[in-house]
This record gives C-alpha cells, structure tokens and sequence, in this order.
C-alpha cells in the first residue's frame, strides 16, 4: 500500500506505542485518526505532535470495550476523513495483579474485554469499510501471547486471543483486506514501572527494551507490503524465539 493519502484509525493512539505509530504514520503523509479513553490531556499532546506533518488528525474519546461507541467512532472518523483504510488496534491494559491467587473475575473480564473483545469489536465496526477499501488491519498483540510474559495469565491470554483472532481474519478477508499482527516484547512505555524496566533489560540479549518507535517501524512494513498476511511479527531482541 501506498501509505501518503490514506486514513488510519489507531486505537490507544494519545500516548506509548499508540502515539509512536500515529507519529509514524503522519510522516508517510497518513491522515491519522485515534481514539483515547480518559486521558484527554495526553491526546491533545499527540495532536500538537502530529500538526508538524501537515495531515488531517482527529481524537475521539471512546471505549473500546462497547460495541455501539466503536460503531459511532467509526462513522465520526468517516465524517471526517471520508472513508478509512488502516486500522491499527492497540489499546491495552495490564490489570493491577500478575499472580491468578490476586486476579479477581471482574479484573480478569476487565483485561480480556479491552485487550481481546475491544480488538474484535474494532474490526468488525470496520470490516466492510476495509474490504471496500483493500484496508488493512495490524493488531497489536505481545511475546505474552506466546511465551506467559510475566504480568499475568490475563494479559497473556488475551493478547494470545489477538494472535487467534488475527490469523482467523487474515484467512477470512483475503484477498480485499491483510491482516497481520505485532508482538512486542517489553517496551519502554508507562504500562511498566522504573523497577520491572530494568529488570527486564537484564533479562533481553540487546541489554534494553524496546522504544515504541521500535514497534511502529514495524506496523509501517506492514501496511507497505501487499503480501504479507496472517503474520506474527516477533520485536523482542531475540528474548523469544520461536
């Protein structure tokens, strides 16, 4: 794809790996679109950091976790742009525990309805207007999803749900629309204290984790390559390999 002109909507887009990848895609020449959740300080951040690029930009406060608000973000985001080609789902959380003894139900329900059913109520908001665009669609899943991580069976088990969800769509909407995903290991984002940060570095061969620029070179390759589809792209350093 030819990234200069299109419409990207990103979910989680005002800050971390969000905001790294809107950056990124507005460099292209992306219109880019992304939705937060609370913090409305911190979206209004990415925009002033986006007006340098000379593309159009629009914030929508919305929770990906309800269908209907997704639905009416979709449209807000047609309004304005007139259709949309990218879709990016990033939004995430981790929860407050990592041990299953300390994780509640309604922790448990709350990680997996926004990193899982938030990503699958995205996509299908999106679906038609991607397969009438030859969009594509890039889910932001994590080494969690493959390996455990090490912040809880939750978060692994949604962001391994992404990686399902990502190869049943990438065979479902072939060929209008690619669908491919990310797996970052740790990266250097306010989802991690200072502590688990450096703990982690020890435990990368690269002695770091990652920048989230890191991760949104990624997502740039795969929305410019047309025949990649029902990929899982490992950026952890060689900490994982599979």
């Amino acid at each position: 794809m030819q990234l200069n002109s299109k419409n990207a909507l990103i979910t989680g887009g005002d800050k971390g790996i969000g905001r790294a990848i809107a950056i990124a895609l507005a460099n292209k020449g992306v219109n880019v679109a992304f939705c937060f959740y609370k913090d409305k300080t911190k979206a209004e951040e990415t925009i002033e950091l986006l007006k340098e690029y000379n593309v159009q930009t629009l914030n929508v406060q919305s929770d990906v976790r309800d269908f209907n608000q997704v639905k009416d973000m979709m449209e807000l985001v047609k309004e304005k742009f007139g259709k949309i080609d990218i879709l990016v789902n990033n939004a995430g959380i981790s929860g407050s525990n990592s041990a299953i003894n300390n994780i509640c139900v309604d922790e448990w329900k709350d990680v997996i309805d926004v990193n899982l059913s938030g990503v699958f109520n995205c996509c299908k908001a999106a679906k038609n207007e991607l397969v009438k665009n030859n969009g594509k669609i890039v889910n932001i899943s994590s080494i969690a999803g493959k390996m455990g991580g090490t912040i809880g069976c939750h978060y692994a088990a949604s962001k391994a749900g992404v990686i399902g969800l990502t190869f049943a769509l990438a065979t479902e909407l072939a060929p209008s629309v690619t669908v491919n995903a990310v797996a970052p290991g740790p990266v250097d984002t306010d989802l991690l204290s200072t502590d688990v940060k450096n703990k982690l570095s020890k435990q990368t061969p690269f002695g770091r984790i990652a920048k989230p620029e890191e991760i949104a070179q990624t997502v740039i390759y795969l929305l410019e390559n047309d025949y990649v589809s029902g990929e899982v792209i490992d950026v952890n350093a060689g900490r994982y390999m599979d």
